[in-house]
């Protein structure tokens, strides 16, 4: 049996060869018969086109040279012709030689004869416009002409590129009358040997297409003897069977049919111990194990089967040699794995590890939650590193401080284990979630805290652990659990110190069972690089916890502690901070003067520290504009002015954020009037419930948000009935949900509508239990007020005539509408104040002067008149005759102040009801002296 003469056609020769033929020419040139080939057929190529280009450049050469003969003998003919010379030196030389020139020209096949004098002048030209003009060509060549010198040159004539050929005409007596020029064209050579191409590229063809069939045959035959291999498979062939039989470290038998061994490597006759005359005999003359016997000699397929050798394990692969048409068979690789089995075992837990290690790095960061933190390092290393684990941290780190030594309450945050009730890898029976960690000084865990290193408990038995609880010690480490250590099979432990940055956080305990190999030196890296892991992220959660609880207090802080109490409406707020962190939204709730209520909702970009403080900053602006009782579209231009000032001063701070983008609406509900007027400043409309239960969101126009300026806030008035339900809210209350502007608002219309019956605090719940997202990305603020209108018994207007002594009647009837709603015990510090309000309103102030009582929690004056003048407050000296009547209404009034309207003004001033305000002896005096004053007299110059 020959290798080289098999080896192509059997094992993965084979597919391989197969391979190279199914890519057609590709793969034949590749053989030595296809690179013959493709070698004969370039020559051969080569050889044609050359002998095609020769021929076509001799042809030329050829025609330029038949060119200038043809057109030199035309010239001299036309030049010697009887005739010629007596007609040029007549006065019409034109006239008698024109029609013999062009006799030659047509009769010689030339393109162009020409004759012309001494002067240089054309007396005849095929183009009858060029005769009369000079002849062109090269200088130096029209000077020879010209000079009777026979010429014969190519150039560019009149008719382009020609072959030119110039005799000289002379007289009898020798002198030069003139010449005759013929041209012929060069393009007129070159179509004749056009008109030769194609029997010259047909004769080529041929020739190319009869070498081109004598070279395949001779491939063809090439390719049969060398079976189609390349020359560099073939020589790789031979360098292959001498690798193959000397030098790879796997073991190679070629076995016949018959079982008798063909060919054996020298790796194989190592491995199986064989003798030098091994080759030829029968496989089971060779001595070798019978089951190994028994597999060669079958020529069954087999692929890595482990069979004993010796004492070696030798891993077979089987394959028959005449699937792909070679002898029949088989040929056989050993592989000595002894070696390989113990090392397996090793790689198969490094890499084990490696991927714990992979999944607590992804895992264990993946939250910044304390308890959370601690859990997945329990579900990371249950049971793959440990079969009990549980995580105990110090008591400052749960509160978001940095622990100092000694380091002495330890809270067990996350425990685990097999074997616990009900399959849960994240619990165990010995421990509880919460519960303090209690060690004895001699446990290792104590040790551990002290040292700051881990400590590896390999091994303890029952006895030993028996005898150390006796002894008041604690082997197994399980603290007050350790008498029920030994009923758990507890056996090794490894406890480490959670430290980051040299401060220890906590401890990480690793317990294995009898189910499992006790804990070795080796496993204490792994647990270390948990616990380091898991101390890292311990230490990020308990800085955010802290700040985060820091941020969430100033943000509840920022926020209104209570609603404070007013007539208007019937309001119900929210606040939700975000699962990540506490943003800018907020509410608030103002009381204004004549029954009128401030609802504001505003929302500030980002998290954290700084969104809560622009939050506290923008809600104090609110408050402070509204104490100037403006309307909501200057409210927002005067907080836009802010926003923009405060933005200016974050440009000398590289590390400032801006407020440029808070969203603000400001709404005033007068519950007189059932008025809502509503201003937004980039921020959601609200959406309205009425009585009926419908569901509606009002065209409130929507201006930019505040700080980017440019564009006036503009107002909506909206009349709302009484029982009317107003929902404002921001945008994290709709996140999760499709972000455009109809379909956004429909789950919260849904909710609304499925509840048009709840009072505000029922409607806030709602909310929150259907609308908020699952997964809460941004905090909400959400205020739900139902409105009130002041019942038209409880009002009461007067027009005021612009006569002093109106005052009194006016002041009276005030007095028995007072009387008249049961008030009577305010009766006297209400006359003063009112007679005061109208008497500084026809004083100082335009007509019209209006009254108006306000019966609510509170008794309210309103005398408004047609001025912009607004009064000061003042205190009056002992020898001034007025001036106190507004301190007086300050005293007896719970609050005063002035609003303007687009008419003129509003001086207000509110009374509680219930009782007269506080007086001190000397301002009461007065106001009794000055009471008596006006019930005599009844004249309001007196105040």
């Amino acid at each position: 049996m020959s290798w080289r003469r098999h080896r192509p056609r059997s094992g993965s020769e084979a597919p391989l060869t197969s391979r190279w033929r199914r890519l057609g020419p590709l793969s034949r040139a590749r053989s030595v018969a296809g690179q013959v080939f493709i070698l004969q057929l370039l020559l051969v190529l080569l050889l044609v086109v050359g002998a095609v280009v020769g021929l076509a450049l001799q042809a030329r050469s050829q025609g330029m040279t038949d060119a200038r003969r043809r057109s030199l003998a035309v010239a001299g003919t036309m030049a010697n012709a009887p005739g010629v010379a007596q007609a040029m030196a007549s006065n019409h030389p034109t006239a008698l030689l024109r029609d013999s020139a062009e006799a030659a020209r047509k009769g010689s096949g030339v393109d162009s004869v020409v004759v012309f004098d001494r002067r240089g002048l054309r007396l005849t030209h095929p183009d009858t416009t060029l005769i009369g003009k000079r002849i062109i060509g090269p200088a130096k060549l029209v000077r020879e002409e010209l000079a009777g010198k026979t010429i014969s040159e190519t150039f560019h004539a009149s008719q382009g590129l020609s072959v030119v050929s110039a005799v000289p005409v002379l007289k009898p007596d020798g002198s030069v009358l003139g010449g005759v020029s013929v041209g012929v064209k060069v393009e007129s050579v070159n179509s004749v040997m056009t008109q030769r191409l194609p029997l010259l590229l047909g004769s080529a063809t041929g020739a190319l297409a009869l070498t081109t069939g004598g070279t395949a045959l001779i491939s063809r035959r090439v390719r049969r003897q060398t079976h189609g291999l390349g020359a560099t498979e073939m020589t790789r062939m031979y360098e292959h069977h001498d690798a193959v039989l000397h030098s790879v470290r796997e073991g190679v038998l070629v076995l016949a049919a018959d079982g008798r061994l063909l060919l054996v490597n020298s790796e194989a006759r190592a491995l199986l111990g064989l003798a030098p005359d091994a080759e030829g005999r029968h496989i089971a003359e060779l001595g070798l194990e019978p089951q190994l016997t028994e597999l060669l000699v079958s020529g069954r397929s087999v692929t890595d089967e482990v069979y004993p050798c010796g004492n070696r394990l030798l891993a077979v692969n089987l394959r028959p040699t005449d699937r792909s048409g070679g002898p029949a068979g088989s040929v056989a690789t050993l592989r000595d794995t002894t070696e390989l089995q113990a090392l397996s075992g090793r790689a198969a837990a490094a890499r084990e590890r490696l991927e714990l290690l992979y999944d607590a790095g992804v895992r264990i960061g993946s939250t910044l939650e304390l308890t959370e933190t601690t859990e997945k390092l329990v579900e990371v290393a249950v049971p793959r590193f440990a079969d009990i684990v549980t995580v105990e941290l110090l008591d400052p780190v749960l509160q978001g401080e940095e622990p100092e030594p000694p380091y002495e309450v330890l809270h067990r945050t996350a425990m685990g284990g097999e074997g616990s009730e009900g399959g849960d890898t994240t619990a165990h029976p010995l421990f509880r979630p919460g519960e303090r960690a209690v060690y004895r000084p001699t446990a290792p865990q104590s040790q551990a805290l002290r040292t700051g290193h881990a400590v590896l408990q390999a091994a303890v038995s029952d006895q030993t652990a028996g005898d150390d609880q006796t002894a008041g010690g604690d082997a197994t480490g399980l603290g007050a659990h350790a008498e029920h250590g030994p009923d758990h099979g507890v056996q090794s432990l490894i406890t480490v110190p959670l430290r980051y940055r040299g401060v220890t956080l906590g401890l990480a305990n690793f317990w294995r069972t009898r189910r499992s190999e006790p804990f070795e030196e080796e496993d204490l890296a792994i647990a270390g690089e948990l616990s380091g892991r898991t101390a890292i992220c311990v230490d990020n959660a308990r800085r955010y916890a802290r700040e985060h609880a820091m941020v969430t207090t100033l943000q509840r802080n920022l926020l209104p502690g209570s609603l404070p109490e007013q007539d208007a409406t019937e309001v119900a707020t929210r606040y939700l901070p975000a699962q990540g962190g506490t943003s800018g939204s907020w509410f608030d709730v103002i009381p204004l003067p004549g029954h009128r209520v401030a609802l504001v909702v505003g929302k500030v970009a980002g998290q954290g520290l700084h969104a809560a403080a622009t939050m506290g900053r923008l809600r104090i602006a609110v408050q402070n504009f509204s104490a100037l009782d403006l309307p909501p579209d200057e409210l927002l231009s005067l907080l836009d002015e802010l926003v923009a000032r405060l933005d200016l001063e974050q440009d000398t701070d590289p590390d400032g954020a801006r407020i440029t983008g808070a969203t603000c609406l400001y709404a005033i509900y007068d519950s007189v009037r059932g008025l809502c007027t509503v201003a937004r400043a980039g921020h959601p409309a609200p959406v309205l419930i009425g009585p009926d239960g419908t569901v509606h969101t009002p065209a409130v126009p929507v201006s930019p948000p505040l700080g980017l300026g440019g564009e006036p806030f503009e107002v909506a008035e909206l009349p709302l009935a009484e029982g009317t339900r107003l929902v404002l809210y921001t945008n994290g209350l709709l996140d999760g949900h499709d972000g455009a502007p109809d379909t956004g608002l429909d789950p919260l219309r849904r909710a609304l509508a499925d509840s048009p019956d709840l009072g505000p605090e029922e409607t806030c719940q709602t909310l929150l239990d259907t609308v908020r997202p699952a997964r809460q990305s941004d905090d909400i603020a959400l205020l739900v007020a139902r409105t009130r209108v002041l019942d038209p018994k409880d009002v009461a207007e007067w027009e005021v005539p612009l006569d002093p002594a109106a005052v009194a009647p006016i002041r009276a009837a005030a007095a028995q509408q007072i009387r008249s709603w049961g008030l009577e015990e305010a009766d006297f510090a209400a006359e003063l104040i009112i007679s005061e309000l109208i008497t500084n309103a026809l004083r100082y102030g335009a007509p019209p002067v209006r009254l108006r009582l306000l019966r609510g929690r509170d008794l309210t004056f309103e005398v408004s008149d047609g001025s912009s003048t607004s009064p000061h407050l003042r205190r009056a000296r002992a020898t001034d005759e007025g001036g106190r009547g507004l301190f007086l209404v300050s005293q007896f009034a719970q609050r005063w102040g002035t609003r303007y309207t687009a008419d003129g003004k509003v001086i207000w001033a509110e009374q509680a009801l219930g009782g007269t305000a506080a007086l001190d002896d000397g301002a009461l005096g007065l106001a009794l002296g000055l009471g008596d004053s006006l019930v005599d007299q009844g004249d309001p110059s007196a105040l």
